[in-house]
Parts: C-alpha cells; structure tokens; sequence
C-alpha cells in the first residue's frame, strides 16, 4: 500500500548530497564541521519547489484528498514569496514523470515520498530523504527532483543516488523482492532526465567498496585531495591543500624557453581551470572577515559604487511627460530572445506558432576536458558548422 513519511531535511556529516565531497577528500568532512552552513535563495526556492511536488505526488499516488483540500494547500505555496508561475508548471513534469513509472504497472506499485533513507550500515550515521521511492516488479526506483538550473547532473556513477538507494533497499529489503535499482534525476527547468540502472549486486558492491572511505570520513583521516568537488565544500575558501594546489602553478617557471609543449599546455590547463572559482571564493571569504573586523592584512572593505533608483517609475514618468517629453522617447523596445518567447508560450505553442521561424545555430567550439561527454571536433567540422549558407 502507498505511503507517504514526512522526513526532515537533517544533513547528516556523510550526507548523500556531499558524498562526492567526502568520497574524494575524505578529511573535508570533519574539516568542513567548523564552518556555518550557509542557505541561499536557491535552496529555499528548491525546498519550496520540493514541498509543492510532495503534495501533487501524495494526492495523485498516496493519499488521496478532495480537490478543494488539494487546491487550498496548493494556493499556501503559490503565495509564497519565491514562487512563480513556472514552479507549478516545472514540478507538474516532474509529477508527470512519476506517473509513466507508477501507470506501467497492472496493479498499484509501493510509492513513497519524502522517505528519510538510513545508509549507516555503510557511511557512520549516513542519512539523506528520498524523494520519491517507487517499488514494483523486482525494482527499486530512487527519483530526485534537483530544480536548479545551472548545469544538468548526471545520474551515472552518481553517489548521491547509490547511496539513497542502499539506504531504500535496507529499508524495504524484507518487505519488497527487489532485483535491480533504477536511479533517476530529474532537472525540469533544464529539460534534463538522467537514469542509471543496476543489478542489485552492482549497487551492493559499490556500496562495500566505499566503506573504507566512508570510515576514513568520519574519523577525519586520509588525504586531501583538491578537485571539482572542492565546490560545495565549506572549507573551500580557507583550505591549505587547495591553495597549495592552485600556486603550485608557479613550479612550471622554470621551464626553458622559447616554446612549451602540447603536453605542457594539458597540464597547465588542467591545475588553473578552478583558479578563477578559488580566488573567487578567497576573495568572498576575506570580504566577509573584513565586514566583521577581522584584519586580512593588506585589504579592507568599502563601500561599493552606487546606483540611482525611481522612487516611484510611474510618478516619476507622469511628471516627465506632463513635462513635454514624449512617453516613447523614455522606453526601449526590443523583441524578446527565443528562449524568452518559448518560456512565455509553452512548449507546445512555442512548437505550433514560433518553431517554423527559428534557425538553430550551433554553438561556438569550446575547449573541455577529455572526459566531457560531448563528440570532439576539430577545425574542419567547426569550419562546416560555422560555413556561411548558399543557395545553389
């Protein structure tokens, strides 16, 4: 039978969102306890996001409500300062995606949502929240709402999703016969889906081959080790090995001249492609200790350039016009980007009234690293996609 669990959104030390983290540097775990754990604007806006997807999934697979009640909880969430009429439309695909899931089987599929997940048996007190956990003809679906936009992510290899899924196949592995997992993640505003699936020896081999890691974890040892998962590390700004990473950029100077090779150029690219974001990150750090009255010794906070605003625009434009100026002369008018009129019409009108009238041009050559998953090419492919168009 569906159920529904209201679990807390608690993050565990070795939580599944920031296995990645410890997985790779095992000490930032401990290291990162000293820090605050800051919220942006994004995290409550995707916390409302998954509130709203949580009642459209209880009432359509788990507890069934009258559609006034449905409405009147909905309209709490529409009234919130950070909706927008998006949000509806972005978690109802969501939804959507759940019910092909749900509706492939002949008789009702076990569904929970918002289930609090225990890993431990892998991870020291490892704990996360599934989102949404679908059981049915011998396999366990671990779905993810990520609302974010800004880069799609990968439900391959994904530890975030190995981990929820052990947690789920510990918990229903006396109740359900579940022979193999499909993980998915599912980034509505990027029109993106990413699924994994395996065996259930697959998961549970995984799952023993972190444990040492995990343990290394939670006891604060191991090495560090600087990379793409320093991002979301809260001892980012501050850490000794990254920094030391980063200016160990200075080693190459004693190269000899005149010409560095190919090889070189690889290496180079590869240490100062997160240089940008690491001072970036100091530079945050040490405004913030500034803005508190810690000393960072040859730097200060000031105030920034200011801006001028309306007051009141309407007012403002009224007096203008009653003035002599002329109401056009204080607008600009320009058309609105494709993207803009799709977001504006709808998928399927964008389809019907705009799509004839739209060219699709590829993007500019991009340098990447090797393991981007994206077709190389090289300048004489970038030369046919760029060729100018001819009529014979």
């Amino acid at each position: 039978m569906p159920e529904i669990a209201h679990a807390e959104r608690a993050h565990a030390l070795l939580s599944a969102s920031s296995a990645k983290q410890w997985l790779n540097c095992t000490p930032s775990a401990r290291l990162s306890e000293q820090f605050p754990d800051t919220h942006s604007t994004f995290a409550a806006e995707g916390t409302l996001a998954h509130e709203m997807s949580e009642l459209k999934l209880r009432a359509a697979f788990v507890e069934p409500m009258p559609k006034r009640t449905f409405n009147a909880q909905l309209k709490k969430f529409k009234e919130h300062e950070l909706y927008q009429p998006e949000m509806d439309k972005h978690t109802d695909t969501y939804v959507e995606y759940i019910a092909a899931i749900v509706h492939q089987f002949a008789t009702p599929p076990y569904v929970a949502v918002e289930r609090r997940l225990d890993y431990s048996a892998y991870a020291p007190e490892g704990f996360g929240t599934g989102d949404c956990i679908i059981i049915g003809g011998g396999t366990l679906y671990i779905n993810d709402l990520k609302y974010g936009k800004g880069v799609p992510v990968s439900a391959e290899g994904n530890p975030q999703m190995r981990l929820y899924a052990l947690g789920a196949y510990l918990l229903y592995s006396l109740l359900h016969k579940i022979d193999r997992v499909q993980m998915a993640i599912i980034q509505p505003r990027l029109d993106s889906i990413s699924e994994e699936t395996l065996t259930l020896e697959e998961l549970l081999e995984w799952g023993d081959s972190i444990r040492p890691l995990a343990k290394l974890a939670w006891e604060g040892k191991g090495e560090f080790q600087p990379g793409d998962h320093c991002k979301f590390c809260r001892a980012r700004a501050t850490c000794a090995a990254r920094a030391e990473y980063h200016l160990s950029l200075e080693g190459f100077h004693a190269m000899k001249p005149p010409l560095i090779s190919a090889a070189d150029v690889g290496q180079i690219l590869e240490r100062a492609r997160n240089l940008a974001s690491w001072v970036k990150d100091l530079e945050d750090y040490a405004l913030q200790e500034a803005l508190t009255g810690a000393e960072i010794p040859g730097w200060k906070a000031v105030e920034g350039r200011g801006s001028r605003q309306y007051r009141d625009l309407d007012e403002a434009f009224q007096a203008l016009i009653k003035s002599g100026i002329e109401e056009a002369m204080l607008y600009e008018r320009k058309p609105l980007t494709v993207p803009n009129v799709e977001k504006l019409l709808g998928k399927q009108r964008y389809r019907e009234l705009l799509e004839p009238y739209v060219v699709n041009q590829p993007g500019k050559p991009t340098l990447v690293p090797e393991t981007d998953k994206r077709q190389a090419t090289t300048r004489d492919t970038a030369a046919d996609d760029f060729a100018p168009v001819t009529e014979n």
